[in-house]
């Protein structure tokens, strides 16, 4: 039989045990590695609250797994998830969008926040301008001071082909002066034609504008300034004279700004082209420009067509095409567009017309 005294000892055993375990705070569940990378993965693949739903974690505790696995790889490098294979790394949301603004940026250093959101955009990639001019103004960026001026007598063409502009731009080749000539589109602002120089001269207008006759067919109309090599102040130039046997109108424009698509392009390629890259000759110069020219007309988003579009979305008719994706996220590439390879060509075809049939065999009719 149990005495006073012993009783007393056990009871106040038991209320010291309770008292600790009021005070002492609740260990949570421990995970082992394979369990946590179990967890990360099935969040990573639906959700941070399902995951935790099924598989019995904390959502604060997934939030802070990705948190402590982003760090070490921060401090780490790659080097480190080489070492470690079977640790998965969750990207920061975040960082994951900086990352892709400043890429952006850094690929091209001569656009601003508006244009690195629209070219973002046409990949697929969703930001506000607001956000891109944040992170890149904590990388760097340094707003310009712009001078706006009124443009007067604005042309706007309506179609592809309706007119062309052209236009030279001087620049310099380790104090070598050249020109480039451009032949722009005025309703898509694709350039048709391009050609580097020495000097402004009727030849290589002649030789460029039949390449891009050639190559896209005969515009409706042109204009460029009264420079030598376009115009003459005494009968019809060399380049009139073409226009007038290949039936073209032919505009001079009086003002800078009534040309003023031309010059906007110019400027375009002094900012992104001369500014960024250092030229080592004339062929590199050559090979330098064709790159732009052709990452303008197919890559490079243009605040004149809305943002979103490309020169050649308006110039191949594939504008309602590109647009249709780039709202539904998945990105527009023109070269994919605008490859024959993707195109239905109907090859037969039978119809009852006033109820008698006809059979038309690519695009001409064989019977009825």
């Amino acid at each position: 039989m149990e005495s006073p005294i012993e009783n007393r000892v056990d009871g106040n055993d038991v209320a010291g045990e309770r008292s600790q375990r009021k005070t002492e705070p609740a260990k949570g569940k421990r995970y082992s590695p394979a369990q946590r990378k179990e967890i990360l993965e099935y969040a990573q693949k639906h959700s941070v609250k399902a995951a935790a739903e099924k598989l019995g974690a904390t959502e604060t505790s997934i939030y802070d797994w990705r948190r402590a696995i982003g760090r070490r790889g921060q401090q780490a490098g790659e080097g480190e998830n080489a070492d470690r294979p079977g640790e998965i790394v969750i990207e920061d949301p975040k960082q994951a969008r900086d990352q892709k603004v400043v890429s952006m940026w850094r690929q091209h250093p001569g656009y601003g926040p508006s244009q690195i959101r629209n070219m973002l955009k046409r990949d697929g990639f969703k930001v506000s301008v607001g956000t891109v001019r944040d992170v890149m103004e904590r990388n760097g960026y340094l707003p310009p001071s712009l001078r706006r001026k009124e443009h007067v007598g604005r042309y706007e063409a309506a179609r592809p082909r309706e007119l062309y502009h052209l236009d030279f731009y001087h620049f310099h080749v380790h104090k070598q002066k050249q020109c480039v000539l451009f032949i722009e589109d005025d309703f898509s602002r694709f350039i048709a034609g391009w050609a580097v120089v020495a000097v402004e001269a009727a030849d290589p207008v002649i030789t460029c504008f039949e390449q891009a006759v050639q190559r896209y067919g005969r515009p409706e109309g042109v204009m460029s300034d009264r420079g030598s090599a376009f115009h003459s102040w005494r009968g019809l130039s060399r380049f009139e004279a073409l226009l007038e046997e290949y039936e073209i109108n032919y505009f001079l424009a009086k003002e800078a700004a009534v040309n003023g698509k031309v010059e906007a392009l110019n400027a375009s390629f002094q900012k992104e082209c001369i500014e960024q890259i250092e030229f080592m000759d004339l062929p590199d110069a050559a090979r330098g420009i064709g790159h732009w020219v052709e990452h303008y007309n197919h890559r490079r988003t243009h605040h004149g067509l809305g943002g979103l579009l490309v020169p050649a979305d308006r110039f191949y008719g594939i504008a309602e095409q590109s647009l249709r994706r780039i709202e539904q996220g998945l990105g527009a590439q023109t070269a994919e567009l605008s490859s024959p390879d993707g195109r239905a060509l109907e090859l037969f075809r039978v119809l009852s017309r006033g109820g008698k049939p006809e059979v038309w065999l690519m695009g001409e009719k064989i019977l009825g």
